[in-house]
């Protein structure tokens, strides 16, 4: 599942490949008509309790939040919009996470390095929390 997807320069055509591969893209604009609830959802359906590794692409975020990054695109997540997306993946079967894309050279007052920094500990949190739940008596 990808979700957010957004941009000037896309071809039509461009997600052929990972829709045929059963990739579902979650467009920006379907993701503010919906709401992070509705559309973290229906990401949870998709991938159940299948282990999952969740990457986390800073350039997600609106460049007004989160600059240093190589591929900047107006139009993005709020900081606030991707910290909830990340805490309603609680209870998903994650295995491993990253956060991708921070570049320092373009991070103007640590915005950026703030914001994958915090995204990173939120995906630990959740993971922690998952692992703390299966050790649980029952």
């Amino acid at each position: 599942v990808q979700i957010g997807i957004r941009g000037s320069i896309y071809e039509p055509g461009e997600h052929d490949w990972a829709i045929a591969q059963g990739i579902r893209i979650i467009y920006m604009e379907e993701f503010v008509r919906r709401g992070a609830a509705s559309v973290m959802e229906e990401a949870r359906g998709i991938v159940g309790d299948t282990p999952i590794y969740v990457t986390f692409d800073i350039d997600c975020i609106d460049p007004s939040m989160a600059p240093g990054t190589g591929t900047p695109e107006l139009g993005g997540f709020t900081t606030r919009e991707a910290q909830e997306m990340v805490r309603l993946l609680d209870g998903l079967t994650i295995v491993g996470a990253d956060v991708v894309e921070v570049a320092p050279p373009f991070d103007l007052g640590g915005m950026t390095a703030l914001a994958g920094a915090t995204m990173m500990f939120e995906l630990l949190c959740v993971m922690a929390k998952s692992v703390q739940a299966a050790r649980a008596p029952d």
